[in-house]
């Protein structure tokens, strides 16, 4: 009896939401939409700034990468979690949990750092316009987009390191759609005392330092905004920064309570909810809200379309 106690785990059973023969359809197809429409709106503005010269910004550059991690981020999950709705065996085996863990850690902490490399970009072009295409020039986005793929590289192997180096000697069932860190560590044989702090940790510097910079930038862009002695200059420049606000608020809230709550034993039934939010109802928004609220993509728009005017 000892022994099979102690037997490690090989495989985990990620139990997912609910299963219900009749309402599984109706889930399977509403993810299944909304994962075609994150595709297929991330794709087409990754087109349309990749097409129109007009768009060739930093600040567009910035977008279409954001853009690609999103629609990275949501394939790392999503279409397991089809496969698993409409199958009755939903195992994944523990090399396969490790990876898709990493993965979605890389892509999740290198968004993470986008969202404040994009308030620097805003920054310098609203704060220092003269300089802002000497400042922004395209090996210096490049740099800064390469220190945020170093910053998902790092995080995300402190989070799996950790998590995994644990021992999962059963049970083996995951309370979510995913691998995702803080439900895995639920089902450890061992004291999580160390992973808990290390995730503190290691959250602070991936989520909280990142967004500190946002809020002192946009400290520093309002208080030249309202040096703007136009009130139709200062409603353009607070409009150009409304559309990143929002999408960062929408992604670091939910990433704070999952990931910077030590035994979030509480999270246990939220956990799945706010994971959806971060992981794909983000991923919807982000280009509805960067293109809705933008003329430049409208017009890229209609002359994909050929109803646009060419540029003077």
């Amino acid at each position: 009896m000892q022994e099979l106690n102690q037997s490690t785990v090989t495989e985990f059973i990620l139990m997912g939401f609910a299963s219900n023969p009749r309402t599984n359809p109706l889930l399977f197809t509403f993810f299944l939409v909304f994962y075609l429409l994150i595709l297929v709106s991330n794709s087409l503005l990754i087109t349309l700034i990749h097409q129109d010269t007009r768009l060739h910004t930093p600040m567009y550059f910035f977008i279409s990468v954001l853009s690609m991690l999103d629609m990275c981020y949501t394939t790392t999950t999503v279409p397991q979690m089809l496969v698993h709705i409409l199958s009755k065996k939903r195992a994944i085996s523990f090399a396969r949990c490790v990876a898709q863990m990493y993965i979605f850690l890389l892509f999740g902490i290198t968004e993470s750092w986008l969202f404040s490399i994009m308030s620097v970009d805003r920054y310098v072009a609203i704060c220092h316009p003269l300089w802002y295409k000497v400042i922004m020039g395209p090996w210096v986005c490049l740099l800064m987009v390469g220190i945020c793929a170093a910053y998902g590289v790092v995080g995300g192997l402190c989070f799996t390191f950790f998590a995994m180096r644990l021992s999962y000697c059963g049970p083996n069932e995951i309370d979510h759609y995913f691998c995702e860190v803080p439900a895995v560590l639920k089902l450890a044989c061992e004291d999580t005392s160390l992973n808990d702090l290390v995730d503190f940790i290691t959250g602070f510097n991936v989520i909280v330092v990142p967004l500190s910079l946002i809020v002192l930038v946009y400290v520093n862009i309002f208080a030249t905004i309202m040096k703007i002695h136009s009130a139709q200059g200062r409603i353009k420049a607070f409009s150009t920064c409304a559309s990143h606000i929002t999408v960062v608020t929408m992604f670091a809230i939910p990433c704070i309570i999952m990931y910077m709550s030590p035994g979030s034993d509480s999270l246990s039934n939220s956990g799945k909810k706010m994971a959806l939010f971060y992981n794909i109802a983000t991923a919807f928004l982000n280009p509805v809200i960067y293109s809705l609220r933008n003329k430049d993509v409208k017009n890229a728009f209609l002359k994909l379309m050929g109803r646009g005017r060419a540029p003077e």
